[in-house]
């Protein structure tokens, strides 16, 4: 009798669990087991091949960030290696990618992936974070005029020109297609300088749950504490794609900065190579350093199903890393058409008091608000509410302490 009602007690609980976890409710650490120290770089990036992330004079370099107790967007995303549904044939041979994730971009559901929680560097990838500080603090129309360090920025660069007046949408076109140090730069200036920038940015990683990023730079060049990883840049781009103004510049082939400064117009051509090419292409974003190697995200959408990878620390040979993309994608379609079991899931943490009061977005397109309640996925998706489920939990704890009462009083009897 104690085994069944243990067993009993068991399912219930880890359901109770997993319906509280889905609701965003903290749980306890120990009802999930932490991530595993033998997975490579699970602390902090690969050391660095030079001396990008030094220090400055009589400045310590940060500690490594936190590693989660219980692991951000399921208990299978602390997996080591590949990370696949169950019965799935392995990805395509070829990819070079230290870490790669692919979500479904609608569900947030995670449907394969490879070392997702390992710290990685993230290059120009970490201009999705910036951008998106920039589409909540300043408005499309809204004209910077670039300064003299902005225009002199280490490149990649769009070209910018000192004293040159420009809107932050045709800016932004330029951080994202283009990826422009410059603008970078200019758009830093214009956030309060580069450390309140980074600042900012940082902020928003938390606000959003990426806990496995730090920017130590807005551009992406690399400095001391940068740190990223494959799922917090899925989950950073997932909210990205949500903002109109984003979404928008990432599917731009083409686009042209008007004249300014004295200067001619300068057109800007998409670096991300599959778009025009790999049917349904939505966009994406590439990033290199000599650090970070190279990183990829792109999504593409084929009928109903719109797709997103992240890749990092991967290499142009035997194939190129856009081409290495495509190959993915095709397997992530291929697993969404057999129904695959995802592996986890983008998981958004709706922050304790959001600036301006305003709400966070979740993965299926619902908002949170500081008390961290879907306002419009909750009733829908949780009937019972938090209160529901204590209630339902002591109600079948007094059922099970009942039987088992009564079944050891009917026993004594017995004998």
């Amino acid at each position: 009798m104690h085994s069944v009602a243990s067993r009993s007690l068991k399912v219930f609980t880890t359901t109770l669990t997993a319906g509280l976890l889905a609701m965003g409710t903290p749980v306890l650490a120990a009802a999930a087991p932490p991530q595993g120290a033998q997975c490579a770089n699970h602390q902090a990036p690969p050391p660095a091949v030079d001396t990008s992330e030094r220090p400055a004079p009589g400045r310590a370099a940060p500690a490594a960030l936190p590693v989660p107790s219980v692991p951000v967007g399921g208990p299978r995303l602390a997996e080591c290696g590949l990370v696949t549904p169950d019965g799935a044939l392995n990805p395509p041979d070829g990819n070079t990618a230290a870490s790669w994730v692919l979500q479904d971009l609608d569900t947030g559901a995670i449907i394969a992936a490879k070392d997702p929680h390992a710290r990685q560097r993230p290059a120009s990838l970490i201009k999705t974070l910036l951008a998106l500080v920039v589409v909540t603090q300043l408005k499309p129309e809204q004209v910077l005029v670039a300064t003299k360090e902005d225009a002199e920025q280490e490149c990649t660069c769009v070209g910018i020109v000192a004293g040159g007046g420009y809107t932050v949408d045709q800016l932004l076109h330029g951080l994202l297609m283009h990826s422009g140090n410059d603008v970078a730069h200019a758009f830093a200036t214009a956030l309060g300088g580069v450390d309140s920038t980074v600042t900012k940015m940082n902020a928003m990683a938390v606000r959003i749950g990426a806990l496995d990023t730090r920017a130590a730079t807005p551009s992406g060049l690399d400095g001391p504490g940068m740190s990223t990883s494959a799922y917090d840049l899925s989950l950073i781009f997932h909210y990205a794609m949500k903002q109109p103004e984003f979404a928008k510049a990432v599917a731009t082939k083409d686009f042209e900065i008007p004249p300014a400064g004295g200067k001619p117009a300068i057109p800007v051509y998409n670096d991300n190579k599959l778009l025009g090419v790999y049917p349904g292409f939505l966009g994406g974003k590439t990033g290199f350093t000599d650090d970070a190697r190279h990183t990829y995200v792109g999504a593409a959408q084929h009928q109903s199903k719109r797709l997103a990878v992240v890749m990092l620390r991967a290499e142009q040979k035997p194939t190129k890393v856009v081409d290495q993309a495509g190959k993915l994608l095709d397997y992530g379609f291929a697993l969404e058409a057999d129904h695959a079991e995802p592996v986890g899931r983008i998981t958004y943490q709706p922050p304790a008091t959001p600036e301006s009061g305003e709400p966070s977005i979740l993965p299926d397109g619902s908002t949170a608000t500081n008390s961290g309640t879907s306002t419009s996925a909750a009733a829908k998706d949780d009937p019972f509410g938090v209160t529901g489920w204590i209630i339902t939990l002591v109600v079948f704890l007094i059922i099970v302490g009942a039987f088992v009462v009564g079944h050891q009083r009917k026993k004594a009897a017995g004998s």
